[in-house]
């Protein structure tokens, strides 16, 4: 019928008391949910800790086996958490120290998986890269520092060291020409590389001229 008539009394009370039902729900699961996220902030910080002095020079392979341990077990327990792609990254290193190189590609691979930061993500390509290098699989690392150079800005602080990774890689798999192409762009994209003389030794020693 129009028009329509007005909620009754009844209603209107079971709809407030709904409401009020709803947002203390809301309320509860952000409380719940801010403690859990402190909690999650704090076990990542403890264990960071405990990271950052194993990953020192001297630090002994028991410490980064303990330090490793930690993480595994970190990313087992908050496996959604934010820090995710920073924890895998900093297991990639600790495993590569090891010389666990499969087990370091893993995490490398979970930090870009996740959604690392530009930063983490440029540094995990590289740490695959090692990794391939340290077992000697250079076309494989010279696979894994091209996608970083490609993903890369050349004003970037990496770019000359990626490129210079890149190239050296494909010296070392046997693809001169590729490798000559690297060297030389690296010194036609950064004419004031640092590393310029380096790469100079490099092109005269594969029978090049550096342009």
């Amino acid at each position: 019928m129009w028009p329509p008539s007005r909620p009754s009394t009844r209603a209107l009370v079971v709809a407030a008391a709904g409401f009020v039902v709803l947002v203390l729900l809301a309320l509860g699961a952000w409380a719940w949910s801010d403690a859990q996220q402190r909690r999650v902030q704090g076990a990542y910080a403890a264990v960071m800790t405990r990271v950052q002095a194993a990953e020192a020079a001297d630090a002994p392979a028991a410490s980064k086996a303990a330090a490793t341990r930690d993480l595994e077990q970190l990313l087992a327990r908050y496996p959604s958490a934010r820090p995710v792609p920073q924890a895998a990254y900093e297991l990639g290193n600790l495993r590569f120290a090891l010389q666990q190189y499969p087990a370091a590609r893993s995490a490398y691979e979970l930090a870009l998986r996740r959604g690392a930061s530009s930063l983490i993500r440029a540094l995990a390509r590289s740490g695959l890269g090692r990794a391939w290098e340290a077992e000697r699989d250079f076309a494989r690392a010279a696979e894994a520092y091209g996608a970083l150079v490609k993903d890369l800005d050349p004003r970037s602080f990496l770019f000359e060291d990626a490129l210079m990774d890149q190239a050296r890689a494909l010296e070392l798999a046997g693809r001169k020409p590729e490798a000559v192409a690297a060297y030389q762009r690296l010194l036609k994209d950064l004419p004031t590389a640092r590393r310029a003389d380096e790469v100079r030794i490099r092109l005269a020693t594969l029978g090049t001229a550096a342009r």
